[in-house]
C-alpha cells in the first residue's frame, strides 16, 4: 500500500516521538485498571475496562489498533486474551516489542501497518479495542477493515476524542477559548513539556462517530467531560456526580459536548 501523505506525516512524528519517550516507556505496565476492586466509573477509561473485564476474554481473539506502546495489548493478555496489536509507526512497535521482552509479558504479536490496510484474514477477531486512535485515521476506511476482520457476532470497545460539531464550532473555536482558556489550561496540564498532538489529529464529531455505530448491529455510548481526570482528579465523587449530570443535561447523555466517548458495539455479517 501506498501511504498517503498523512500517513507519513505520522509515521515521522512517531519516529521523533518514539526516541524521546523510549527511556520512560520502557517501564513496567500499570494494571490498576483491571485489577483494583475499587472502579472509577467517573472515569472514561476505567469506565473503557469496566466493559472489557464484563465480557470473558479467555481464548479470545483480540485487536487493538493504533496499539502505541503496547499497555491495552498487554492488559488484553493479561484478561486471557491472545492479542495482535499494530501501529503504523515502527519505532513505536519496537519500544512495544522491548517492553515485553523485558518484562515477560506475552500472548502479544505485534505489527507494524496502517489501519485503513491491515494484513489480517477476514473474519479473525473476536474483539477490537480502539484506544485513541480514531481521530488519527480515516475513519470509514479503518471501519471497513475493522468490519471485514471481526467475526460476526464481533465486538467493537473504545474510549475515543470527541466534540460535537455545533460545540467546536461555536466554543471551541471561539476566540475565548483558543486564545485564552486553552492556553492556560495546556501550562497547567502540561508544564514545559510539549503536548501529545500530531499535526493532523482532530477530535472526531457526530458525523465521523455515525461511521463507526452505523456498523454495529447494537450499539451503546457514554459521554465524558474532559474535565473530570484530566483537571479534576476523579477521586473527587461530589464533583463527578456533577460532571455527569452536566453531561446528561448536553443531551442526549451528553452527546453535544465534548471531551471523550466510550463505546462498545457488536457486528453482525451476513
Amino acid at each position: 500500500m501506498t501511504l498517503s501523505p498523512r500517513q507519513q506525516r505520522e509515521i515521522d512524528y512517531h519516529r521523533d516521538y518514539a526516541a524521546s519517550k523510549a527511556a520512560q516507556k520502557l517501564v513496567p505496565v500499570n494494571f490498576d485498571v483491571i485489577e483494583d476492586e475499587k472502579r472509577r466509573p467517573q472515569n472514561a477509561f476505567w469506565s473503557t475496562y469496566d466493559h472489557l473485564l464484563a465480557m470473558d476474554l479467555r481464548g479470545k481473539r483480540a485487536l487493538v489498533p493504533g496499539c502505541g506502546f503496547g499497555e491495552d495489548a498487554i492488559r488484553l493478555a493479561r484478561l486471557g486474551a491472545s492479542v495482535e496489536a499494530f501501529d503504523i509507526s515502527p519505532d513505536v512497535v519496537e519500544i512495544a516489542r522491548r517492553r515485553c521482552a523485558e518484562f515477560g509479558y506475552g500472548g502479544v504479536n505485534f505489527g507494524v501497518m496502517p489501519s485503513e490496510a491491515l494484513s489480517y484474514a477476514d473474519n479473525s477477531f473476536d474483539l477490537v479495542l480502539f484506544i485513541d486512535i480514531l481521530h488519527h485515521v480515516d475513519i470509514p476506511a479503518t471501519v471497513r477493515e475493522i468490519v471485514r476482520v471481526l467475526k460476526t457476532g464481533g465486538r467493537v470497545v473504545g474510549n475515543e476524542l470527541y466534540t460535537h460539531s455545533w460545540m467546536q464550532k461555536n466554543l471551541r473555536e471561539s476566540w475565548l477559548v483558543e486564545k485564552a482558556i486553552y492556553p492556560a489550561m495546556r501550562r497547567f496540564i502540561y508544564g514545559d513539556d510539549k503536548p501529545y498532538i500530531t499535526p493532523d489529529e482532530h477530535k472526531i464529531d457526530e458525523t465521523e462517530f455515525a461511521a463507526v455505530e452505523s456498523a454495529c448491529a447494537s450499539f451503546q455510548a457514554q459521554w465524558f467531560n474532559g474535565l473530570v481526570g484530566r483537571l479534576v482528579p476523579d477521586r473527587f465523587p461530589a464533583v463527578a456526580s456533577v460532571d455527569r449530570a452536566m453531561m446528561r443535561a448536553l443531551g442526549p447523555g451528553g452527546r453535544y459536548a465534548a471531551g471523550r466517548v466510550v463505546f462498545e458495539g457488536v457486528v453482525l455479517k451476513d
